[in-house]
């Protein structure tokens, strides 16, 4: 399978099973689009008589002979007997058992708090509730979550920890206990664990920076853009904004960082379809490490995206990328966590075709020590997959997250971006449509248009390092 499309001048193929990327000329884009995937002679004489005919007719004024035709059919040919064109996919037959696969625990979203300080309005978790009592995990709780992480671990040894809400910093001294906790089971256990603090910002103190800055290896900083939009969809729960009180904390995490390891985290929706303009305003406040997303919300909701909003975000996302081309030659560049992608070798194979690992791999844990396969299904009784005191309970709900991957969902299975996205989010999918196989529509959309960006961004990189 090839996906073909063009970018911001450049011709891009993607060779989607060998995961190849090729920039090619007009001649060669069109030649490619001319060959029909399915057809084992596509090099063969007919096909190259008719394939020249059409291309020499449409590029008369360049001179296109029939001898420039062979050497690209040679080309072409070359780079499909290497496996960069046209590649098989070797997955589809179930080369893979997932069910059969082992798996271990190796991330778990610790709900420190199902409480928060802000009333923001598309928030999944009902102000920090998740359908339940607001409620804060004790040190008990946490140090069971811990010992069930390296007991379910096998023989991984770094080990994820997310502190979350929510607003963990509600919670802030067991925080301070489990982080102590985990460092003792390192040298017990011979672990290593990264924790990360996903954080409004409204009780940040120098204090709490400073021991983010020892013990976390990574910081999610939540703030949505600009003043009027984050105001108004993170406020307070007297309804004032919450901007003026984080930005300047926010600012004071990134550089004491050294603008790495952390990431500014927003969200955009219908009410903000210029997200760009929060993009380039968080770049402008000087963060480099950001992350906008779009919401997923009832399509009831007012800020819900809808598909009639799809182009305008897509034209967005192209926007996007020509700007942060612009200034990384300015000096000014930043990154964009959805443009980030490894296109030289990648997460492993059971990554890219599984996802996240949600209900096997990665769990998250409520403040009574339940079991969920991701911080958006708690409150889902029926997605409860044990407790930290009993360990996994619900054998057959995990499996269930075992099998889904990219080719467990009809939508996948044809699609350039399967590799990339992994299928994508299983809790949007349940959420939209009640089937965590059943792809959330309007997500893969703008995916795959996320996918095509970030390829056009390496292409450029790789023509910039090629002219020195």
């Amino acid at each position: 399978m090839i996906h073909q499309y063009k970018n911001n001048g450049y011709n891009i193929v993607l060779d989607v099973n060998s995961g190849s990327i090729h920039v090619v000329d007009d001649v060669v884009y069109d030649t490619l689009a001319m060959m029909k995937e399915d057809d084992e002679d596509r090099y063969g004489k007919e096909n190259f008589r008719e394939i020249s005919r059409q291309i020499i007719k449409k590029y008369f004024d360049e001179n296109i002979t029939e001898e420039d035709m062979r050497d690209i059919f040679s080309d072409l040919q070359e780079l499909e007997n290497n496996g960069t064109l046209f590649a098989e996919d070797v997955y589809k037959d179930g080369v893979i058992d997932f069910k059969k696969r082992q798996t271990v625990v190796k991330a778990l979203c610790l709900h420190i708090a199902h409480d928060c300080n802000l009333a923001c309005r598309y928030c999944f978790a009902g102000e920090g509730e998740y359908q339940g009592d607001r409620s804060l995990m004790s040190l008990e709780v946490g140090k069971k979550a811990l010992d069930f992480l390296v007991e379910n671990s096998g023989n991984r040894r770094n080990l994820e920890v997310d502190f979350f809400g929510g607003e963990p910093l509600m919670n802030f001294d067991v925080v301070k206990e489990l982080v102590a906790y985990g460092r003792e089971l390192e040298k017990k256990k011979d672990k290593h664990f990264r924790f990360t603090l996903t954080t409004n910002g409204v009780l940040l103190t120098d204090e709490i920076i400073e021991f983010a800055n020892r013990e976390m290896d990574n910081i999610v900083l939540s703030i949505d853009g600009r003043k009027s939009v984050h105001d108004y969809m993170r406020p307070f729960k007297n309804g004032n904004g919450s901007y003026d009180l984080i930005l300047d904390k926010f600012k004071k995490v990134a550089e004491s960082r050294k603008q790495t390891k952390y990431y500014v985290r927003g969200t955009f929706t219908h009410h903000n379809l210029d997200f760009v303009k929060d993009v380039l305003h968080l770049a402008d406040e000087g963060f480099e490490q950001i992350s906008v997303e779009p919401v997923v919300a009832d399509p009831k909701e007012s800020y819900a995206i809808r598909e009639e909003d799809i182009p305008e975000i897509c034209r967005g996302y192209d926007e996007l990328a020509k700007e942060m081309l612009k200034r990384k030659k300015e000096g000014r560049g930043f990154h964009f966590f959805h443009y980030m992608i490894d296109l030289s070798g990648g997460p492993c194979v059971y990554k890219r075709l599984s996802g996240c690992g949600s209900g096997t791999e990665y769990l998250a844990v409520t403040p009574w020590g339940d079991l969920y396969p991701c911080h958006q299904f708690v409150g889902e009784e029926k997605f409860c997959l044990g407790n930290v005191d009993e360990g996994i309970k619900n054998p057959d709900m995990r499996d269930t997250f075992k099998l889904c991957n990219v080719y467990a969902k009809e939508e996948c299975r044809n699609c350039f971006a399967k590799f990339y996205c992994s299928g994508g989010c299983a809790a949007n999918a349940y959420h939209c449509h009640g089937d965590i196989n059943k792809p959330y529509e309007i997500g893969c959309e703008l995916q795959r248009k996320r996918v095509e960006c970030a390829i056009m961004l390496q292409a450029a990189d790789a023509e910039d390092a090629e002219k020195g």
